[in-house]
């Protein structure tokens, strides 16, 4: 059957456990630059309780997730193994002397010797989480494991920089930018594929890419996560080395407001996501960064998609392309929409949602970036 009338791809959400006790939890994540030592990041963004971290431990992984024999580290916070993550609160280590090369996997694995629980989560991390009894933290595989495919508590894995000429650039957004269509452990989504870019040419390697896309979040309202205003504080200003962020959010701010059943009050016009998004580039501006943004996908063939809802997403993409307000603009709605028919994603990058692209759009999308705009001068 043509790619277009396949049936929706599955839905990565992997069920996770709501309390954890006495058990070892290994996060396998990517690095995207390299560097002789990293220091992680955890938090307690939701918790209402103080979180426990019994050990932690880091390693360099391989494709199964076992550690890397020779490469398992400590990790240590104020020079302690232990440490507590208050409620509202972040912890970062100790440096920790891991050399890891650029692309690379590093384990981070946690023990929770205490009955914790688990707040604070990204639903859908696409890559795999292995949680087993007791404490495992240092063993190379971890026996009797389930596989999951969430983050819990950890915030980020920071290289430090080795030059003043490094930085990070942020991929902020929703599922899109997650990469919900791409399949987990793959590294296919476009901010994982633009690290890929990025690495390959002498002369953007300097640069790394962290992907803070959350399925289901919204620009202006709390849902999926907060609302996309307010989360940019702590998913990208506050990001250790942020020098660009690429913003593509809105999409799910359109939908919920044509979306069947939906209370009014979830409703969203184009004028308020675009009085958003300028808000985010005058709090990147503020702070420093410069900022990228990227059109809205086209959405045609979902059971709820209308002429009042295409009209908002063409509202916003042509003030994305024309105010003139960021500092450049990635139009990935050219890059993956229907040549026949502008409005539905092109049938090669539809896995069948019509919403999310497969792996192919992911790459197109990447592709769609100007690694130029990276060599701009600050605002």
């Amino acid at each position: 059957m043509p790619p277009s009338d396949q049936p929706p791809p599955p839905n990565p959400r992997v069920p996770y456990p709501a309390v954890l006790a006495d058990q070892t939890v290994r996060m396998i994540a990517r690095v995207s630059t390299g560097g002789d030592q990293i220091r992680l990041e955890f938090a307690n963004r939701n918790g209402a309780q103080p979180v426990l971290l019994g050990k932690v431990h880091s390693a360099l992984a391989n494709a199964d997730g076992s550690l890397v024999a020779g490469s398992g580290r400590e990790v240590h916070f104020s020079g302690s193994q232990q440490v507590t993550v208050l409620p509202g609160a972040r912890v970062v280590s100790d440096p920790v002397d891991l050399s890891v090369p650029p692309l690379s996997h590093v384990a981070v694995s946690i023990h929770l010797p205490e009955e914790t629980l688990t707040q604070t989560v990204d639903a859908i991390g696409l890559m795999p989480t292995f949680v087993a009894a007791g404490d495992q933290v240092g063993n190379p595989v971890l026996s009797d494991a389930a596989v999951l495919a969430s983050y819990f508590w950890l915030r980020g894995i920071s290289v430090p920089r080795s030059s003043p000429a490094q930085g990070a650039i942020i991929a902020f957004g929703d599922s899109i930018t997650e990469g919900y269509a791409t399949p987990i452990g793959a590294n296919q989504s476009w901010p994982d594929i633009l690290a890929e870019r990025l690495q390959a040419d002498p002369a953007t390697a300097k640069w790394s890419v962290i992907n803070t896309g959350i399925s289901g979040n919204r620009l202006l309202r709390a849902g999926a996560g907060d609302a996309g205003l307010a989360r940019f504080t702590d998913d990208v200003l506050s990001r250790p080395g942020a020098e660009w962020a690429i913003v593509l959010l809105s999409i799910n701010d359109i939908n919920m407001s044509i979306m069947p059943g939906m209370p009014p009050e979830q409703a969203a016009t184009a004028e308020e996501i675009i009085a958003g998004l300028d808000q985010l580039v005058t709090r990147a501006h503020f702070h420093g960064l410069r900022i990228a943004g990227a059109t809205v996908l086209p959405t045609k063939g979902l059971f709820f998609y209308s002429a009042e809802g295409e009209a908002m997403r063409q509202q916003v993409n042509e003030w994305i392309r024309a105010s003139g307000r960021f500092d450049a603009v990635i139009d990935f709605d050219a890059a993956t929409r229907d040549p026949v028919d502008p409005l539905r994603l092109n049938p090669v990058f539809n896995p069948g949602d019509h919403v999310h692209p497969n792996n192919e759009g992911n790459r197109a999308m990447a592709e769609a970036i100007d690694l130029g705009i990276f060599g701009r001068a600050r605002p």
